[in-house]
């Protein structure tokens, strides 16, 4: 517990003091974001905002988290060094992308299915590498079973396990990613995301099947459980960190340097933790709004041109409805939080039925 909250205080000092200094340096260079002509008008004042802000926060949730384990003597484990090596990866996909916005001048960044590419690809390796580095319990990171609210007997396989993570990483970074259009939206929500898995991290290791008090139906077969909470807890504090600055008007933006890394880190803790299913309820308003994309989409082509929104994502719509951008930001925020609270519900009514 000790080294959650060393990782937590050292994560947000660092995010709320780095980040004034990022904000800084690249408004000196002229690193600002180019905002989209096809965008709601409102958001023009946004442009030059400085971008690639993401960057603070996967730095200081990394140095939060080996800090903690610098301080207090303890190793780092395979399933947290899994998740970070995702995190990176997928963070520097974002920042390639970012940089060539920057250094063009347009909206453009990398193409679509490059960057689409590079994601499956990250997120194969993960769930390949998840698969190998048991434990002195023979407990690998990820595991082959099907993983609801917690791991059943459906066993998938390696290669139906791989092609789900894929799937599982590449839905929830672009899903954030959607998010991230208004101050602060993405960042409260994903912090809400951390906490829960800080949680379940906590629970999972307190009623673990290697302590061996609780009968096999009833206890968890996780490995590092307390560890994916030291770094669930890392991020939580390093993205707090930054929505002081990220707030309206946000002084920078993650860009997809953050959005996809944060999307990453919410993919990892679901997998490596065993509740894979269950980041559908935790990551609820990312499952919204990439959904009221996927809508706008298929009506806008089925029905020649017409639109079930004014704009999509779904946070646009409200913002052309005349929304102010901080009621539309604080009212998805509530949805986050309740979507949260029942996933978290549901995972410990599960233990409860037990």
């Amino acid at each position: 517990m000790r080294q959650i909250l060393i990782a937590g205080a050292i994560a947000l000092a660092f995010a709320l003091f780095g980040t004034k200094v990022l904000i800084q340096i690249l408004a000196s260079r002229g690193y600002g974001q180019i905002i989209r002509d096809d965008g709601p008008s409102t958001h023009k004042t946004k442009h030059g905002t400085p971008t690639m802000g993401g960057t603070i926060f996967i730095l200081a949730a990394v140095i939060g988290y080996v800090c903690a384990h610098l301080i207090t003597g303890n190793a780092m484990t395979a399933s947290a060094l899994l998740v970070i090596g995702l995190v990176l990866g997928l963070g520097f996909v974002g920042f390639l992308d970012d940089w060539l916005k920057v250094s063009r001048q347009n909206s453009t960044g990398l193409k679509g299915r490059y960057k689409l590419l590079a994601q499956a690809s990250l997120a194969g390796v993960f769930g390949y590498l998840g698969l190998h580095f048991p434990d002195n319990h023979g407990l690998t990171p990820i595991s082959q079973y099907l993983s609801g609210v917690k791991e059943t007997s459906i066993y998938l396989g390696a290669t139906l396990v791989v092609i789900f993570v894929i799937v599982i990483v590449m839905s929830a970074s672009n899903g954030v990613n959607l998010t991230d259009g208004l101050d602060g939206l993405a960042t409260g929500a994903t912090i809400m995301t951390f906490l829960a898995f800080v949680l379940i991290g906590v629970w999972e290791f307190g009623q673990s099947c290697t302590i061996g008090v609780f009968s096999n139906t009833s206890c968890y077969q996780v490995r590092d459980p307390l560890d994916l909470a030291v770094l669930a807890a890392a991020f939580a504090a390093g993205c707090t960190g930054f929505l002081w600055w990220n707030t309206a008007p946000a002084k920078i933006i993650m860009g997809d340097t953050g959005s996809l890394a944060l999307g990453a880190a919410i993919a990892g803790f679901a997998t490596t933790l065993r509740v894979e299913l269950l980041l559908i309820p935790l990551g609820g308003l990312f499952v919204i709004v990439t959904m009221s994309v996927v809508i706008q989409t298929f009506y806008f082509k089925v029905s020649g041109g017409k639109r079930v929104f004014r704009m999509a994502p779904l946070h646009h719509h409200f913002e052309l409805k005349g929304w102010e951008e901080i009621t539309v930001v604080i009212r998805f925020w509530i949805i986050a939080g309740l979507c949260v609270a029942g996933g978290l519900g549901l995972f410990y009514a599960q233990w409860v039925a037990k």
